[in-house]
Order: structure tokens, then sequence, then C-alpha cells
């Protein structure tokens, strides 16, 4: 069963659902990287090098790319897990990289994340009741311990499990069943913003649609926004209301998702959705193809002028030295390409 045939094609276009809840201006994260037995400093790998998008209120932003584009950097860098090295993650109004430790905890209950490995994320020493009443606890949200055991019925319900599994610990969860816990975590601060990183590439095609059709309810009942990251297209496609392409720290394209998948502009989108498989055997033998040549350059030294030019099938000259613009080409489309 291919991830095309388990998630359907969207169809039309999203309408802007209300105000910006996120924006991110111009953040950029280096990490210093030391070597030898002295921990000499040998360089800087430039993970995010100058992002910028906002996001609605209601709104799913769909953040795709190669592994290493910095797209996870990205996300930990809004969720203040990683301190940007410049940059602005303005969060309902409020610059959050200028915020103390103290104040950022009052906002932590906004914004929540879901992980990748629905394992790894979860406490191991605890059951899944636990788990879940711990954020109850710890901000205050419901004091008393009967109305916390009820609050964290309501939440496995919510996720689509039996309140009994509350007794249970992770190991004793199938991977689905353990993402669907970190979701009711995350449910349990009542958040405006989730951050949803790689949620289902950890889990089985059939398992992954369960899981995008719940993230899509809950989004609908609870007006929740979502950024969510991926390597996967065919999810994003799915789930996505506008989707941003990275390469190498930086955007390459960012539109809606029926402009992206039916017209993308960006030489690396394109290549990256004619390696997207098509359950249709005549289409896939018969469809144009883009094939890059060579490696992505390291993070630790970047190509000079546009970092994808080396790769580029329509590279001229001019691109080795002029980093190009994010800039509006359509309405609502946005591409980083001189030859567009």
């Amino acid at each position: 069963m291919s991830v095309t045939a388990a998630f359907p094609r969207a169809g039309t276009v999203p309408t802007q659902p209300g105000e910006v809840i996120l924006e991110v201006r111009d953040l950029v994260k280096h990490f210093d990287v030391s070597g030898g037995l002295v921990g000499i400093h040998s360089g800087v790998v430039k993970a995010v090098d100058g992002v910028s998008f906002s996001i609605r209120r209601g709104e799913t932003m769909g953040l795709v790319g190669e592994s290493g584009c910095g797209k996870t950097t990205t996300g930990r860098c809004i969720l203040l897990l990683e301190r940007p090295t410049s940059g602005q993650v303005i969060f309902e109004g409020r610059d959050l990289t200028t915020f103390a430790p103290a104040e950022l905890r009052a906002v932590r209950r906004k914004i929540q994340v879901i992980f990748q490995d629905p394992y790894s994320s979860l406490n191991p020493r605890m059951t899944v009741g636990q788990i879940i009443a711990e954020p109850l606890a710890v901000h205050g949200i419901v004091q008393e311990r009967q109305a916390r055991k009820d609050r964290v019925r309501d939440l496995l319900s919510m996720a689509g499990l039996l309140p009994s599994m509350g007794d249970r610990y992770p190991h004793e969860l199938s991977g689905g069943q353990r993402q669907r816990v970190g979701i009711a975590r995350a449910l349990a601060m009542e958040p405006s913003l989730i951050v949803c990183d790689e949620p289902v590439s950890a889990l089985d095609v059939s398992i992954q649609a369960q899981i995008i059709t719940l993230l899509e309810d809950l989004q609908e009942r609870f007006n929740l926004t979502y950024l969510f990251v991926a390597h996967d297209l065919s999810v994003v496609r799915h789930i996505s209301d506008r989707v941003a392409v990275m390469y190498l720290g930086k955007i390459a394209e960012i539109t809606d998702r029926v402009s992206l998948y039916a017209d993308p502009l960006h030489p690396y989108t394109k290549a990256l959705l004619s390696a997207v498989p098509i359950p249709d055997p005549v289409v896939e033998a018969t469809r144009e193809r883009t094939v890059l040549g060579g490696e992505v350059p390291s993070p630790l030294n970047p190509p000079s002028g546009c970092v994808f030019h080396p790769r580029c099938p329509i590279a001229i000259e001019e691109c080795k030295g002029r980093v190009p613009e994010l800039r509006e080409v359509r309405p609502g489309h946005r591409v980083a390409c001189i030859r567009v």
C-alpha cells in the first residue's frame, strides 16, 4: 500500500483561517563545531540561515525538505528549545527570543510539540495516566487529584484511546497508541500552536492515516494551529494549507498546497515532487522526472550565492555569486530563484 493511496489528494485552495498567530523573521541558528583533543574551534554549521514565514490561526503550515535541511532545528527554535543565533519568533504579537526562561514558562502552555519518536518521548517509568497528568499538575491547570484523573480520561478519549489505558506503561502500547498519548499530553496544556515534528514518520502507513485524521479532527474541534514538519510530501499534501520547502537552511519556495503540487516553480521543489511515487503504473512509467546530480553540500561550508546552484539544472553563472531573495512571483506564492 503506497502512501499516496492512503492519503487522498487535496482538491481545493484553502482559505486564510484568521489573524497571524506566529511570525518567524530572518531566523538564524548556527552551531559551533569543535574538534581534536583540545576542542579547537573548527567551523560553524549553518543549520538555519535566514528563514522567514508566518502562520495564521487555525492553519496548518507544512515544512518539508531533505534530512539535514534545518526543518527540525527551525521547529526547535520556535519552541525555544534551541536559542536562535539571531532573528525573531513572534507569537501572538510578542517576540519570544527576548523572553527570560521564567517568562517563557507561561507561553509554553500555548505552544506544544508532538515528537517524532513516540517511545523515546515518553517516560518509561511512568504510567500513561501519570504522563498526561504531570503537566496538568505542574502548570496548575487542574488542582484536585480526582479532577486530574477525570481530565486524563477525557484526554485519552479525545486521542482515540480507552480510558483504561491510563494504567498502562508506554512499553505496553503499540507505536500508534504511544503517539496518541503524545497527542493527549500536548492537548492537556490547551495550546494554540502545536509543532508536529515528523509525528507519523515512525509509524506504518495505515496508522499514519489514522493519526493524520485525528490531528485534523482535533484541529477543527479546538481551532488548533499546526506547524507540520515532515519529509513525506504525500502526508504534507493531505494535511497542510500552505507548504514551505527548505533546502540547506533556507526557504526555497512557499505557497498554498494546491499551487505547490500543481505548478511548482523552484527547480528543487520540482525535483522533490518528481521523486514522489504515483500509484498509477501507467502515469508512473511515463511522467517526466527531474534527477539532481551531486550530493547535498555540507552546512559547514555551504556554497556561495544560491545554495542550490551546484545541483540546479537551470543554474547560470550569476547564481554562484547572488543570494536569491524569497520574492512573491504570484499572489501568495514566493520563490527564492533568480531564474523564476
